[in-house]
């Protein structure tokens, strides 16, 4: 996670929110603000047995090793409890996420962060589940957007339902991958589900831009929280200072606090 359903959000849709409305800087919403919001803690709760039935398959698309995690990683230790069949693709490598480091150049990442997500994988305790690499550039959002309908097109399959980062997260990789991943589901008439991920930085409670109405709570329990948690340390790249540059973590404390509740919220 690099800081910088088949319906169209409407709240967004209507008003044609351009990218400079979803603005990711500074320390963005604290959670204690999401967390005094009543209307987040009374979203409807969705059962993982329901959203993804029996005999079918959860495919995650994740813009950058990680995302797939800090996601929905609580709902794929669930759906591998439920013996349900996962695949994750990768879209990029993550290479980008330290530039001008020395300890974290392109090549390391690429070598380290897809260990990284096999680390994290184990932690969740994930069983029949596959991952996919495609090896887009990371942070060329046009590049990946380009062909990627296509490409998930090779690896989807009836009875799939299909996760990705939201269509107007404010990343723009996210919205990329959100954009062509909702095109390869409609075309193939799949189930289409959305993760915000940034959203909780730059938006507020009962903010009009966000389609709060299709917003869905998956709860977990203690334990897959636990496992949870474990699953976002092993991205350690991401969650360590950068000693080269003096450079805070990729993902500090106050992010991972919004992207590490004892729940997650999907948009369907």
């Amino acid at each position: 996670m690099e800081s910088l359903t088949t319906q169209e959000p409407k709240a967004l849709a209507e008003t044609g929110a351009p990218e400079h409305d979803r603005v990711i800087a500074g320390r963005g919403t604290p959670e204690k603000s999401w967390q005094d919001w009543g209307k987040l803690s009374a979203l409807p709760e969705v059962d993982p047995a329901d959203l993804v039935p029996l005999g079918g398959r959860a495919v995650v698309v994740a813009p950058h090793p990680d995302d797939e995690v800090l996601g929905t990683g609580g709902l794929l230790s669930r759906l591998s409890e439920l013996s349900r069949n996962v695949l994750i693709v990768a879209v990029t490598d993550g290479t980008a996420s330290h530039p001008e480091s020395t300890e974290w150049t392109p090549d390391r990442l690429a070598s380290v962060r897809p260990q990284e997500t096999r680390d994290a994988l184990q932690r969740l305790h994930l069983r029949n589940a596959q991952v996919v690499r495609l090896g887009l550039p990371d942070g060329g959002a046009r590049q990946i957007e380009a062909g990627l309908s296509v490409l998930l097109a090779k690896f989807l399959q009836p009875g799939d339902i299909v996760f990705t980062t939201w269509r107007y997260d404010g990343h723009p990789d996210h919205e990329a991958v959100g954009r062509a991943t909702c095109l390869a589901a409609n075309e193939l008439g799949l189930p289409f589900v959305e993760v915000p991920l940034w959203t909780w930085h730059w938006a507020s409670p009962d903010d009009s831009r966000v389609p709060w109405s299709r917003a869905r709570r998956i709860a977990l329990d203690a334990a897959t929280h636990t496992r949870k948690l474990r699953a976002v340390q092993a991205f350690r790249s991401q969650t360590e200072p950068d000693k080269t540059t003096g450079q805070a973590p990729v993902l500090p404390e106050h992010v991972l606090a919004r992207l590490t509740r004892p729940f997650e919220v999907i948009l369907i």
